[in-house]
């Protein structure tokens, strides 16, 4: 989408951090902006920071409920008569580690920060398509979908689920002129983590070093809104891949480097080599950037839903 003046976005956790910065940087470039958020607190603070903006609708939201997300496409259809931009980016923290007994903490951040991204794209991403004139998804995972974070296991495995959603996805609506992109942030300044100076409760001076070494990294973190002009730039673009924190990048060589190594060193067999030739090769045509994504060959399967072409897991 190269033109993105009077066209419509809904964005989900839309009232806050990234969201807004996305709403933000939309409502710089003339779009229109419906935010679904769950939090009566952070919707009426993005209405006064938007006070006197007649492009923007704020429509309370589960993402974790289809039938709450259904009604709130529908509200937003009823303001804006359209939708072109999907912004799954809702999310939260926490869930518990990989090993724990616990179900309840776990199975909530996965309904939201996975459950949230599936749900808005099944019931939105084919509003957009019946549109027929073209849109875009961007799906909000994190460096925790890149790089693993101690400790939060349910977070980074909805984050790593992000991804590989979001790359299917991509090569899903390629043929429909509908570009996907995958947003990968580090340290931004969002409610997601607050800080001592903003929640009075937090003791600072007795917390574990790696709390404070956090802290300090988000009082430089990036600001919202440029991570929304940073979104704004990729749909028009059509690149898959969003980041934002350079300071990953040494580690993320590092893994790749590591992945390399671990591969066998016998050789495939030449039907094994074409198979995945051709495989790759239509992977890289859905996947290159660009505004207007090329299908791959007629007799070339786009989607094979659950059954893996391999016969695999």
């Amino acid at each position: 989408m190269e033109h993105l003046t009077g066209k419509v976005a809904f964005i989900t956790g839309g009232a806050s951090g990234i969201g807004l910065g996305m709403a933000r940087a939309f409502l710089e470039e003339g779009m229109k902006v419906s935010l679904a958020d769950w939090s009566d607190e952070h919707i009426a603070r993005a209405k006064e920071q938007l006070a006197g903006n007649n492009a923007v609708h704020f429509v309370k939201t589960n993402v974790a409920d289809r039938d709450s997300v259904r009604a709130a496409a529908d509200e937003t259809l009823e303001a804006f008569g359209k939708i072109h931009v999907l912004c799954n980016n809702a999310g939260v923290n926490g869930g518990g580690t990989a090993a724990s007994p616990d179900f309840d903490d776990w199975d909530r951040v996965m309904a939201i920060n996975l459950g949230g991204v599936v749900n808005g794209t099944k019931i939105i991403a084919p509003i957009i398509r019946k549109q027929g004139e073209g849109g875009h998804v961007v799906n909000t995972s994190s460096m925790a979908g890149v790089v693993p974070l101690p400790g939060l296991a349910a977070y980074s495995t909805a984050k790593y689920a992000v991804r590989g959603f979001s790359e299917s996805l991509r090569m899903q609506l390629a043929k429909d002129g509908i570009g996907v992109s995958c947003l990968f942030p580090g340290a931004t300044r969002t409610a997601i983590v607050p800080l001592p100076e903003d929640d009075p409760t937090i003791d600072e001076a007795n917390a574990p070093q790696f709390l404070k070494d956090l802290w300090e990294a988000m009082r430089g973190a990036i600001d919202p809104f440029d991570t929304g002009k940073a979104v704004v730039s990729a749909i028009r673009e059509n690149r898959f891949y969003i980041f934002t924190n350079r300071e990953f990048l040494d580690e993320v060589k590092q893994r790749h480097r590591e992945i390399e190594e671990a591969f066998p060193d016998d050789e495939p067999t030449p039907g094994r080599v074409r198979f995945e030739s051709m495989r790759a090769e239509m992977v890289r045509n859905l996947m290159a950037p660009g505004n207007r994504p090329v299908p791959p060959p007629k007799d070339a399967p786009v989607d094979t839903g659950s059954a893996s072409p391999a016969g695999g897991q």
